[in-house]
């Protein structure tokens, strides 16, 4: 497991100027609050350390881990938006239900960013128990918000770079 090897939550990425023409959507399940929530605040505050504006960050909540895929397309759609940053959290029961919404949100997600052409990040937390979700919600672990924030802006200065060009 990467994360018990290290926190990941820190890095040096410096967007300079171009934060000023990226716009992020983030869609945040309200299934596990206390760890969403925790994500979505981190991943906006770190997204304005980077420059980016209130203005600049739209979002929206949606019911569960399994409507983020269909959120993030409609947000994807938008042609002001640049990237989105899907943050959710399912914890694994006794059911086999873990693995079907984790499946479906995983791919879900990667045919929303292929099919739009913008970076939509996977910020959702598939954890064994509740600790382990505080523990990546900004506890030892770090804070996977920033992570999929960060991921977002690198998406978007390598899509601007000069190397895909």
């Amino acid at each position: 497991m990467a994360t018990s090897l290290k926190n990941l939550s820190s890095t040096n990425l410096k967007v300079g100027k171009a934060a000023k023409k990226f716009s992020i959507g983030l869609v945040v399940a309200d299934w596990n609050p206390e760890i969403t929530h925790s994500m979505r605040d981190a991943a906006i505050d770190f997204l304005k350390a980077q420059g980016l504006k209130a203005t600049q960050i739209t979002c929206v909540p949606v019911p569960g881990t399994f409507e983020l895929p269909l959120a993030a397309q409609w947000m994807a759609e938008q042609k002001k938006i640049d990237a989105v940053i899907a943050i959710g959290c399912v914890i694994q029961g006794e059911t086999r239900h873990f693995d079907f919404i984790c499946s479906a949100c995983a791919q879900g997600i990667t045919e929303v960013g292929l099919k739009t052409n913008k970076p939509i990040i996977f910020g959702v937390l598939t954890t064994d128990n509740l600790k382990q979700a505080k523990e990546r919600a900004g506890g030892k672990h770090g804070n996977k918000g920033i992570e999929a924030a960060d991921t977002a802006l690198k998406m978007l200065l390598l899509k601007d770079s000069s190397a895909l060009k």
